[in-house]
């Protein structure tokens, strides 16, 4: 069954109502109407739904809550120096479907792209988009927050509040004894938030390196091969499915 994110509390009465978007695909794309079914998510909830009623809006009953685990049990968090073209589509896609709990974007020493600040509101929000439909599709509970864009400087200050830092290093590859991921993720056991760091196509700066080491940040191979900064994100989430999950 299709599934469709809700915001808001659950009902006492369990009755709530989709608009917008979503309520058109239903009535008009879907085609569905009063007595049909669906799945709604309301506050990390899968529930089977019924429509009670399709128009410009849908009203639908919430019935029983859809018992599955499909959430990466580490709240992962992405962060990605400002990458070329449509790139950040894509990893804000990609990553939602293997589990990323978050996404930041940030403005990195050596990345190209400058982003233009009249223009970030509607692009963040076809990120969001993007990474709802990506939730839907892969059946998702929780629906990714992808932040505004931040100052490297901000970033710094958000790491604080992770359990973890990570950093994919490329330099790291090179080096004689290279941290392999694979044993960092193993001491990731009792660590429930994880913020990982991609630098853009330019790589993360000596400076950038030097703040984040001082933050204590875990710097880490991906392998002795040089990926994109749009595939370094899908590798690490992998790696960390098949870890935890």
């Amino acid at each position: 069954m299709q599934r469709y994110f809700i915001d808001g509390k659950v009902p006492d009465n369990r009755i709530t109502v989709i608009t917008g978007d979503d309520a058109k695909h239903i009535a008009k794309v879907m085609r569905q109407t009063a007595g049909d079914s669906l799945i709604a998510v309301m506050e990390g909830k899968a529930y089977a739904a019924t429509i009670l009623s399709a128009d410009r809006d849908v009203e639908v009953r919430l019935d029983t809550e859809v018992e599955a685990v499909v959430e990466m049990p580490k709240q992962v968090t992405i962060a990605c120096g400002l990458p070329k073209g449509d790139k950040l589509e894509l990893i804000a896609q990609k990553c939602t479907e293997l589990g990323m709990y978050a996404m930041i974007p940030f403005a990195a020493e050596r990345s190209i792209v400058k982003w233009d600040a009249g223009k970030s509101d509607k692009k963040i929000s076809r990120l969001q988009k993007i990474a709802k439909e990506a939730a839907e599709q892969s059946h998702r509970t929780h629906l990714p927050v992808i932040h505004n864009v931040q100052s490297f400087k901000q970033l710094l200050e958000a790491a604080g509040s992770y359990d973890a830092v990570i950093v994919a290093y490329e330099e790291e590859a090179r080096a004689s004894a290279p941290a392999r991921f694979a044993d960092i993720l193993k001491t990731m056991y009792d660590k429930s938030t994880i913020l990982i760091v991609f630098g853009p196509e330019g790589g993360i700066s000596e400076k950038e390196v030097s703040s984040l080491k001082n933050a204590g940040a875990l710097f880490t191979s991906l392998g002795p091969r040089i990926l994109r900064t749009e595939t370094a994100p899908f590798y690490a989430l992998s790696a960390m499915s098949y870890e935890f999950e």
